[in-house]
């Protein structure tokens, strides 16, 4: 496969999750009239990304990984034949998760992840965090991909990346809600360059609150042997406004650089890095919010 087209759907939710998943049916459909192959949905869709402060009510927003909302699509990506990467506030012991789940063109489930790195200065002291993140290889027909997930405040920590791309993952899909300023786009941006690979991320625009759009693609494709420089890696940025944003990846071009260049894993010194494992937290950056 030569291209590889990404939908971000780059969305105003409704009032409720029946709502949403009307809403986001008829995105899919529309991407996939574009010519998508993956349509991407923003951070926790099936809710808008709302997080009550009431227990009670946060668990009554909360969806099954099973239940009625996710399974639509999956069965929306079978009769589309295009996969789709759906986000929902999960339902889970002792507090729900953000999760996000991945379909194949089949309609098979072959990624559930849930946010690692949850905001636990913020509203998402709520909830649940995710276990771990894992690689899967995605069927885009003539191809396949290797592919994992972050979700939002997951991009501001390197070691998400990197651990995907150690696994083995040529594209990061990343649900967001929060403002893409310049520097969230930077982080974006270096990750890709540091993993060579593509991170694909999908905004919720202007008009929601603390969101501003500005869903994007890089492909960490930094040198070309016909330029004589570096090249831009942004491949899309999106504007502020609601709207399917198709970003076009040039998978064979992503391939043939991490097979070249040398930045990823070829020339790290992982016996050198212990501290990165080291779970003790030191001034100046303890924090009483810290959930264990």
């Amino acid at each position: 496969m030569k291209e590889l087209k990404i939908a971000l759907l780059q969305l105003m939710p409704g009032a409720d999750w029946e709502e949403n998943l009307r809403i986001g049916q008829d995105a899919c459909r529309t991407a996939r009239q574009m010519g998508a192959d993956i349509a991407l949905f923003p951070e926790m869709w099936s809710c808008g990304y709302t997080i009550p402060e009431q227990l009670q009510q946060l668990r009554g927003l909360a969806v099954p990984a099973d239940g009625a909302f996710v399974r639509a699509f999956a069965r929306l990506a079978a009769e589309l034949e295009m996969a789709i990467g759906i986000t929902f506030l999960e339902q889970y012991e002792p507090l729900p998760r953000n999760s996000f789940c991945l379909f194949d063109r089949h309609g098979r489930q072959v990624l559930h992840y849930a946010k690692v790195h949850t905001c636990d200065f913020g509203d998402e002291c709520r909830l649940s965090r995710g276990d771990g993140f894992s690689v899967a290889l995605l069927d885009v027909g003539e191809d396949t991909v290797q592919v994992g997930a972050m979700i939002c405040y997951d991009r501001e920590f390197p070691e998400s990346a990197r651990v995907l791309m150690l696994q083995g993952a040529e594209l990061i899909l990343t649900p967001n809600a929060c403002p893409m300023e310049i520097n969230r786009l930077s982080q974006l941006r270096g990750r890709a360059y540091e993993n060579m690979l593509a991170i694909a991320t999908c905004n919720y625009p202007t008009g929601k609150p603390d969101c501003n759009g500005h869903s994007t693609l890089f492909d960490g494709v930094a040198y070309l042997p016909e330029l004589s420089g570096s090249r831009d890696t942004c491949v899309l940025e999106a504007g502020d406004e609601p709207g399917i944003y198709l970003a076009v990846l040039e998978l064979e071009q992503l391939r043939a650089y991490r097979a070249q260049e040398v930045h990823g894993n070829a020339y790290r010194r992982p016996e050198h890095y212990e501290p990165l494992t080291q779970q003790i937290i030191r001034a100046p950056f303890v924090r009483a919010d810290r959930k264990a």
